[in-house]
C-alpha cells in the first residue's frame, strides 16, 4: 500500500472515530481529556477500544488521548513524570517503583486481560508441540524484566527447561522487532502477540504451536494504573474511566469475535478484518480478556511469583497498597 493509501486511511479512521465519540458524548457536557499511554497497539485489547469506539468513555465525559509507550518500562516513565494521566502496561512496572520507595506510586485500579496474550511460533506446523522441544533452540523472548519474557520464562521453568542453559533465550532484539527478526531469519521460536500472530501463519511463514497464556495460567498481565496522588486529586475521572471499560468488558464478553472485530477496525486501518477476527477468537479461547475490572490478590501473587522465579524481584510488594479494586467494584454494583 502506498502512502497516500495509507495516510487516507489513517484519516477515515479518525474522522469516524470523532464522529463516534461525539455521536455518543452527553448532551451539552464537555468531555475532559484524560491521557493515556498504552504499552503497544495491540488486538489483545480489545476492550479498550470497544469502550473509545462504542462510546462508553464519552458516556462517562472522558475523551481518550491514546499515546503508544512501546514498553511498560517507557510508559510507566511517563505516568511518574507527567506527561500522560493513566499508564496501561504490565502491573509489573507498579510493583518495581513501589519497591523502590517512591512516595507517590502508581496504583492498579483496573485489570484488563489476564493471561499472557502471546503466542509461541515455529518455522514449521508442529500439532504435537510440548515444551520439551525448545530444548537446544534459539529463542526469541522479548525484553528481560517485562512481563512477556518473565511468564515465558516461567512456562519453561515448569517445563523442566533451564532459560539460558537448555534454551537461548535471545533477549538483544527489541519487543517491536522480533517479528521483523524471526521473518528475517532469526531464531528457531518466537513468541509474538495477535494479530501479527495470524498474519504470519497466513503468510506460511511461521506457524503457531502453542499460547504461553494458557501453559502459564491465569495472572494480571494488563492493567490501567495512576499516581495515587492523580487517583486521590480525580476519583471521579477514574471511577468514570472504569465505568467505561467495565460496559466494554461485558460488550466484549457478550459479542462474537466477528462482531468485536467490526467495531476495533477503525483502531486498525490496515489490518485484514479475517484475521482481526480470527485473533480475537484466539483470546476468547483462552479466556485472556477479563470479564470485570477487579484483580484478585491470587493472580496478584502468582504475578510476583513469576517475577520471584525470573530473578527480577528482590521483595514482594503488598496487594493491599498496589491495587485498588473499589472503582471496579462500584461499577460492577452500579452498571446491569
Amino acid at each position: 500500500m502506498n502512502w497516500k493509501k495509507g495516510l487516507l486511511a489513517v484519516l477515515l479512521a479518525a474522522i469516524l472515530l470523532l464522529s463516534t465519540v461525539t455521536a455518543c458524548a452527553p448532551k451539552g457536557k464537555e468531555l475532559t481529556t484524560v491521557r493515556v499511554s498504552e504499552v503497544t497497539h495491540s488486538v489483545f485489547y480489545a476492550p479498550q477500544y470497544v469502550a473509545i469506539l462504542k462510546g462508553f468513555f464519552a458516556e462517562e465525559g472522558i475523551d481518550i488521548e491514546l499515546i503508544s509507550g512501546e514498553g511498560a518500562d517507557k510508559v510507566m516513565t511517563a505516568v511518574i513524570s507527567g506527561s500522560v494521566d493513566i499508564g496501561f502496561s504490565g502491573p509489573e512496572a507498579t510493583i518495581y517503583i513501589y519497591n523502590e520507595g517512591k512516595a507517590d506510586y502508581a496504583k492498579i485500579f483496573a485489570q484488563v486481560t489476564k493471561r499472557d496474550g502471546s503466542f509461541l511460533m515455529a518455522r514449521e506446523p508442529d500439532p504435537n508441540f510440548t515444551w520439551e522441544k525448545l530444548r537446544g533452540a534459539h529463542l526469541l523472548p522479548g525484553r528481560k524484566g517485562g512481563v512477556p519474557y518473565m511468564t515465558l520464562e516461567y512456562v519453561v521453568k515448569q517445563a523442566g527447561l533451564v532459560p539460558g542453559v537448555d534454551v537461548n533465550f535471545d533477549s538483544s532484539i527489541q519487543f517491536a522487532a522480533m517479528a521483523g527478526a524471526f521473518l528475517g531469519g532469526t531464531g528457531d521460536y518466537v513468541t509474538v502477540f495477535e494479530p501479527t500472530a495470524s498474519s504470519i501463519e497466513m503468510d506460511g511463514k511461521g506457524y503457531i504451536v502453542a499460547s504461553v497464556g494458557e501453559a502459564s495460567g491465569e495472572i494480571p498481565y494488563t492493567a490501567y494504573y495512576a499516581l495515587d496522588s492523580y487517583i486521590k486529586k480525580n476519583p471521579q475521572i477514574i471511577q468514570g474511566f472504569t465505568n467505561a471499560l467495565y460496559k466494554a468488558q461485558k460488550w466484549v464478553a457478550e459479542h462474537s469475535a466477528e462482531e468485536i472485530a467490526k467495531v476495533i477496525a477503525p483502531a486498525f486501518p490496515d489490518a485484514n478484518p479475517d484475521i482481526m477476527a480470527k485473533a480475537i477468537a484466539r483470546y476468547k479461547e483462552i479466556d485472556a480478556y477479563c470479564s470485570v475490572p477487579m484483580m484478585t490478590q491470587e493472580s496478584f501473587d502468582r504475578l510476583q511469583l513469576v517475577m520471584e522465579t525470573a530473578g527480577e524481584l528482590s521483595k514482594k510488594a503488598p496487594y493491599a497498597d498496589l491495587v485498588d479494586n473499589s472503582f471496579g467494584e462500584k461499577a460492577v454494583e452500579t452498571i446491569k
